[in-house]
């Protein structure tokens, strides 16, 4: 169970760099790798908001939950 990062798909459909989302945001390249891969334990919602204007996209269009059923 957790939560699934799929901005890698959203930049895609938007046609757009990381390297030009993480300028946008005003975050390091390396950062937004990290968000992108998952490796990051948490987001500002400062952040959060600014990728979602710079993609045109809502929060659930970039992050998903991932259910395990064998999980309690």
């Amino acid at each position: 169970m957790g939560i699934k990062v799929t901005l890698n798909v959203m930049l895609a459909r938007r046609n757009m760099k990381a390297k030009d989302l993480a300028a946008f945001v005003g975050i390091t390249e390396q950062n937004l790798s990290l968000l992108r891969t998952g490796k990051v334990r948490g987001v500002r919602f400062a952040t959060l908001a600014r990728i979602c204007q710079a993609l045109e996209c809502k929060p659930g269009d970039i992050l998903d939950f991932e259910w395990n059923e064998d999980e309690d």
